[in-house]
């Protein structure tokens, strides 16, 4: 499969692109756990169906240490013993900021009164802004047809001189 577009070789791709990046840069360093954003991208890429990103952000999580059990199980994080509670509020956040239109309301009142329990005011905004970063990233690979596959985790840890 070949993407529809080489969308970081156009001049709106290159800028927008590099400001997505310094998004990423933010959230990275940020005051959420690493490792709850990953598990966060994961189960938003499976749900706006980006292999692409589910490729990569499965592949970041393996890279920084995540267990194959918990990866295996992130499409079934209820049903599944390995996630914390933190990590069950930000999964469900996942789930209805995804699919904003199958509620009228958006996300529940209750989904985000578990964030709150778990989460501090900072955490809880890089919380919605991984979410609206991974939905960006989801609808420009999805729409242009990326490919999976061909992602490396040591490229991401070079650019944050950490692990992902």
């Amino acid at each position: 499969m070949e993407a529809r577009l080489k969308f970081r070789e156009t001049q709106i791709g290159k800028q927008f692109y590099k400001n997505m990046l310094a998004n990423e840069a933010v959230l990275h360093h940020g005051p959420a756990p690493v490792a709850t954003m990953e598990l966060m991208k994961i189960r938003a890429s499976q749900i706006n169906g980006c292999g692409h990103c589910v490729d990569m952000h499965v592949k970041d999580a393996a890279y920084a240490g995540e267990t194959s059990e918990r990866l295996a199980l992130v499409a079934a994080w209820r049903e599944a013993p390995y996630f914390t509670e933190p990590e069950r509020a930000a999964l469900a956040l996942t789930e209805e900021a995804c699919r904003l239109a199958d509620e009228p309301g958006g996300v529940s009142d209750e989904v985000w009164a578990e964030v709150q329990k778990h989460y501090d005011d900072e955490q809880a905004a890089a919380l919605v802004a991984a979410l609206a970063q991974i939905n960006a990233w989801n609808r420009i690979n999805v729409t242009l047809r990326n490919p999976a596959g061909g992602y490396d985790p040591a490229e991401k840890a070079k650019r944050y001189k950490s692990t992902p």
